[in-house]
This record gives C-alpha cells, structure tokens and sequence, in this order.
C-alpha cells in the first residue's frame, strides 16, 4: 500500500503519506525542507527506503499542516500533530523525528505521552542552541538576499560530509530547482519556529524508550546536542555515527536498518 492522504487538522488539513501492511505503526516527522519540499504526492518517491517495514508496519510520514499562520511554535506543531493522528485513527505509535521534526516530537512524546510508544529523535537538539541559531538565522537572511541555488549549496554545506557533497555536486543545481517555493512564507514560518525552540524543561515528562541517533560532526545543530538529550531523557540510548554529520540518514547505507533495530529491539533491551 503506498497512499497520498490528507487529514483535517483544525481549520485546515494537513499532508501525509502512507506506506506498508504491518499492523505496528511508524510515524515519521521531517525536518525544515518540509517548509519547501512537502510530502504531498510523494508516496512512491518516499516509500523506497522503509521497504523492510512494509510487512510489519504502517509507516506514516507528514508535513506541517496546510495554511500556517505567520507565528506557530514547535508546541503547537506538536499539539497539531497529536490531532492529525487521532483523526487518522492511530492511537499509538513508534515516533521518529528528524531535525526540526525531532523537536516535534519531543514536545508530542512529552505532552502526548499515550500516543508515543517509542521515541526516535535523528540529528536534532533540545533547544535552539548558538549553533543552530547562526546556521538558521543566515539561511532566513538568504531568502531574501541571495539565490535559492546558493541557499540550497549552504544547505548542503552544513549537512553533508564534503565527499558526499562533492560526489553530488552535479545534482544540486537540479535539486535547487526543484525545491524552489514560491513563497518562502512557510520555510520562514518553521525557520523561526526553530529560533524560539526549547524544550529542556519538557524532556522529564518523555517516559517512553528513547533512541537518539547523531553524528559526531554535525555543522547544524552541533555535537553537544544529543548528550543534552541523552541527560534530559531518563529512558534514551545514544547511537553516534561516526564521521557523519547533519545528513547521516542519507549518507550511512545502513541508517534505515538501524531504525528498524531500534523499533524492534523488546522494551527494556540496550
């Protein structure tokens, strides 16, 4: 089953894809591209990398909701999610956020801890440290004093490896055109979202098992971030990849069988 759907959240409705026949559930929060690249129609495009899930679960991955309003916080992201999920009929699931989308989920595990059964926080951070906070604060002033192509070409600076970029190189012209808004008003919406973020006093409340998977050279939210994590969570387990950075979900060949260890792994094991 591959699914393009969309759910109503509020007063607007919110995009999601679907994938796979298992009767456990995995959902999947993006980062801050979900502010130019949504997931809509993309079911079979996104699909590929959860191929080993697809006989035991359903794994659903959602944008942000449709028609944001100039000012919406992680909180409310979160609050929006738990709602879009309810309205779906998931009652419970294995959670994992990426980036931006790891700091959704932080809130959603902490404030909606009956609809998370497992927490898998990817390349994100507690709150939005100095690191974070210069490498988002130039990509806001870039879209509106620089190109998208440059834009996307610092973008991948900061997450990519530089033999991963430089292997790439070719492609990223094509992919800043493909990736172009035209309005950045829902990036800058999540850009400053992120600004604002802190979810330090929340981590106490995530009760439920926790993985939180970093590298060890992140340009984006820093190297500190998932031992903050780690300390701010009582129930976590960290897994470092080494050499890797922002980008270690598409660069490390064996990330998504990783993801399925840490959904399957029996409550309790390390």
């Amino acid at each position: 089953m591959r699914k393009n759907g969309c759910v109503a959240v509020g007063d607007t409705d919110m995009y999601y894809v679907a994938f796979g026949e298992g009767k456990k559930t995995l959902v999947v929060l993006p980062g801050l591209s979900d502010g130019l690249w949504t997931v809509n129609g993309k079911a079979w495009l996104l699909a590929g990398s959860y191929k080993k899930f697809f006989k035991d679960y359903t794994v659903y991955m959602f944008s942000r909701k449709n028609n944001l309003p100039k000012e919406y916080s992680i909180k409310e992201m979160a609050d929006d999610q738990a709602m879009a999920m309810k309205n779906l009929g998931i009652e419970r699931a294995i959670v994992m956020g990426v980036s931006q989308g790891g700091m959704v989920s932080q809130f959603l595990a902490a404030n909606y801890p009956d609809l998370v059964e497992k927490l898998i926080l990817v390349v994100t951070a507690p709150y939005a440290n100095d690191i974070i906070k210069s490498v988002v604060t130039k990509w806001i002033d870039m879209t509106s004093n620089d190109t998208h192509t440059n834009l996307m070409l610092d973008t991948a600076e900061k997450v990519y490896t530089r033999a991963y970029n430089e292997k790439n190189k070719k492609i990223l012209p094509l992919v800043a055109r493909i990736t172009k808004p035209a309005s950045y008003d829902r990036f800058l919406t999540n850009a400053n979202a992120i600004l604002n973020f802190d979810a330090r006093e929340e981590l106490a409340k995530i009760k439920c098992k926790t993985y939180i998977m970093a590298g060890n050279k992140d340009n984006t939210v820093g190297n500190d971030a998932p031992y903050e994590l780690k300390a701010g969570i009582a129930d976590s387990e960290l897994i470092i990849f080494d050499g890797l950075g922002h980008g270690l979900f598409e660069e490390d060949k064996d990330f998504y069988n990783k993801v399925l260890d840490c959904c399957e792994a029996i409550q309790g094991e390390t």
